[in-house]
């Protein structure tokens, strides 16, 4: 009997093991050799012929060639047609067993091991009908999964590299404001590329994609049009293919780059403009088919199951299943999606290895013993500081003193710290939260209270206090870093116009710091600081980039630091700078303006929800006839018709209704005040004020009402 499952047993092993490839390198490796010399050879046969499938590996960097990749997707269709053949033959087998059309004497004519599997029933099928069947049943799944994967696998690169295609397309205007901006400084295109590459941090997905000509170049020892024309055709958006297609005509013929860099910039600034013009009509659709799928709709499907189930019965599961499930679900669905569509503007400045070396001074000054190093103090030959402490004992403590730098920051910053990571309210906030409950619930546990209704309150308090905590902790670290924002604009016109009076960079950053530029002056000041006490200017401005974590504040930082490097002229830089934070600016103020209409209503559509809701709770459903012990009078008939169930509605039925209406106003707050966030300001972390707001608004209507 043990032998009839083992081809089962032989089926989920090396599932289990082609699952586990992508974790183990030294099962990844094998399995790609064990692909080659399966499929090698047709895969290779096969790359001429789809050229599609190429591109798409192309433009969605998959780090292996055509012929590895189709030769896994091969192997693993084979694998895939394999194990749904035998699981078809088992599935056959389990129906056969659950239904009983088998008899023992008939399975015991079946060759092993299906006779074990189907033994026991009535028989219902002779010898060749029963073959037949595990034949086309195992035929079918076979096929199914087989083709199911190998579509599958190539719709992954299909999809990424058209999400890479918008993403690029996405960032374009900036990039090209950066490649103005340096070759307008003197630097060679070379170089400039070279930079964009490092600072593919703040760039975007676009200077990741001039990263693959810069590594042709550096790596490969390629020239500059050879990498821009690979470029061009590797890559998967058709903007930036048509951009390195004139640029290398421009190359070719000698023309003025940074004028026609500028020309492109005032081309993508024009089609940012228009691309966000269509992205706020498709929100404005979107706004309409939320309000009418996931708010109209669910009231209507409430109130229509609430009346059917007065009339014939038996709908409330379905209403529980709306509010508990569809609801967030869909809700979750869209939230995704939106976020799918929507640009997401890269705010960190996560340093690599090459600006952290570069932010070291004195980097060629050797200790005694040859390499540089900081150890709290000067060495000398005998291996102790000039304290008489040894060295490597110095070394320890400085060691422990940066681990626990930032732990004693937190600690003795915490209000700083929520400030500029809002997220680290939760660390607080769901401890105490999970104690609350506890304390609130056991004593209704320890006494076997099963109502659900009575551990409804304190979590709806658990929830109000964490979404409200983490609401005002962000509204606070959004509007610092907006009023920071604000004022990048005026700080680089100020200081393009000291640098092109005449002063250097350093001279004037410094008459910049003095004028008033609302937020952004206190942490100008502190960089100015970080300059007087020796700090180079890049390294100081670096570290207020870090500070600051804004798209914007990222970009002047990177722009500003690598143009010093290639000329004390930062004038005509600065105002290429200035230019884009105004335009920037100035699309996130329309942009703003617009969603304000759409964020109107769906407080509306939520207020109109709940209105109904409440309706159907304090006014329908309590004017209802009860029924059972006492529903009619003595001697008094059965009431019939349409509306009979309704008669006879207890009121336990009732109060089951009643709690039905409370949990879904709850859950349709939650989810609406995510999706205004989503819609309204970018980011689901601004939804929490939203959520909070309507969530405190459905819950107080129910307590009011009682």
């Amino acid at each position: 009997m043990a032998l009839a499952y083992l081809p089962l047993v032989l089926v989920f092993a090396v599932v289990t093991v082609v699952a586990l490839t992508p974790f183990v390198d030294q099962l990844d490796r094998l399995l790609s050799r064990v692909a080659l010399a399966t499929f090698g050879r047709f895969a290779r046969d096969r790359e001429s012929a789809n050229p599609q499938q190429v591109r798409s590996l192309h433009g969605a960097h998959v780090g292996t060639t055509y012929r590895v990749y189709a030769a896994r997707t091969y192997l693993y269709a084979t694998v895939a047609a394999l194990a749904g053949s035998i699981l078809g033959v088992y599935l056959v087998a389990g129906a056969l067993v659950f239904l009983g059309t088998v008899t023992p004497e008939f399975a015991a004519q079946l060759p092993a091991p299906l006779g074990p599997l189907v033994a026991g029933g009535r028989p219902g099928f002779d010898l060749l009908e029963l073959f037949g069947l595990f034949l086309l049943s195992s035929a079918t799944l076979g096929v199914t999964s087989a083709f199911a994967t190998h579509q599958v696998r190539w719709l992954l690169p299909k999809y990424e590299a058209a999400e890479r295609a918008r993403r690029i397309n996405a960032s374009m205007e900036r990039t090209v404001a950066f490649m103005y901006a340096l070759s307008r400084s003197g630097m060679a295109l070379p170089e400039v590329l070279r930079i964009l590459a490092r600072n593919r941090e703040v760039y975007g997905e676009s200077a990741r994609e001039m990263a693959v000509a810069v590594k042709d170049v550096d790596v490969f020892g390629a020239d500059i049009l050879r990498a821009l024309e690979r470029l061009g055709d590797r890559t998967p958006s058709d903007e930036l293919a048509e951009f390195t297609e004139n640029l290398t005509s421009v190359l070719q013929s000698g023309q003025n780059l940074p004028s026609f860099l500028h020309n492109e910039y005032e081309y993508y600034a024009e089609e940012a403009e228009a691309r966000q013009s269509q992205f706020l009509e498709l929100l404005a659709t979107l706004a309409e088919a939320y309000v009418t799928v996931l708010v109209a709709g669910p009231l209507f499907l409430i109130t229509i199951l609430v009346v059917i189930g007065l009339t014939l019965g038996g709908t409330l599961g379905f209403l529980r299943l709306t509010g508990y499930l569809l609801v967030p679900l869909a809700t979750a669905g869209f939230v995704v999606y939106l976020d799918s569509i929507t640009e997401t503007a890269i705010a960190n400045t996560t340093n690599d290895d090459e600006r952290e070396a570069s932010m070291v001074r004195f980097v060629d000054v050797p200790t005694a013993d040859g390499v540089a190093r900081s150890d709290g103090g000067a060495t000398d030959l005998g291996g102790k500081s000039a304290s008489g402490v040894p060295r490597e004992t110095n070394r320890e403590r400085f060691d422990t003193h940066e681990w626990l730098r930032p732990i004693l920051y937190r600690l003795r910053h915490p209000f700083a710290v929520v400030l500029e990571s809002p997220s680290v309210v939760f660390w607080v906030t769901t401890p105490l939260t999970l104690g609350y409950l506890v304390v609130r619930w056991w004593p209704l546990a320890s006494n076997g209270v099963t109502d659900v209704s009575a551990y409804d309150d304190p979590l709806v308090h658990a929830a109000l206090f964490v979404l409200g905590t983490f609401a005002l902790a962000y509204e606070l670290h959004r509007r610092r870093l907006g009023a920071i924002e604000a004022g990048v604009p005026d700080f680089l016109d100020r200081f393009a116009s000291t640098n092109e009076a005449g002063m250097a960079a350093v001279p004037s950053f410094g008459r910049v710091v003095d004028s008033d530029l609302g937020a952004l002056t206190r942490e100008l000041e502190r960089t100015w600081a970080d300059i007087q006490w020796g700090a180079r200017i890049e390294n100081a401005l670096h570290r207020f980039g870090q500070r600051a974590q804004t798209p914007a504040i990222s970009r002047v930082v990177a722009l500003t630091t690598n143009a010093m490097r290639a000329s004390g002229d930062l004038g005509p830089v600065l105002r290429i700078a200035a230019d884009e934070a105004k335009a920037t600016r100035r699309l996130e103020r329309d942009r703003r303006n617009e969603l304000l209409t759409y964020l109107v209503v769906i407080y509306v559509s939520f207020f109109v929800f709940l209105a109904i809701i409440v309706a159907l709770d304090t006014v329908f459903i309590p004017n209802l006839p009860s029924g059972g012990l006492g529903g009619a009078a003595a001697g008094s008939s059965v009431p019939t018709g349409p509306f009979s169930r309704a008669a006879q509605l207890t009121e336990a039925k009732k109060d089951a209704y009643s709690l039905v209406f409370f949990h879904t106003g709850l859950v349709q707050a939650i989810c609406s005040g995510l999706v205004a966030g989503q819609m309204g300001e970018n980011s689901v972390k601004a939804g929490a004020k939203h959520a909070t707001v309507m969530l405190l608004a459905s819950y107080g209507t129910f307590v009011l009402i009682g």
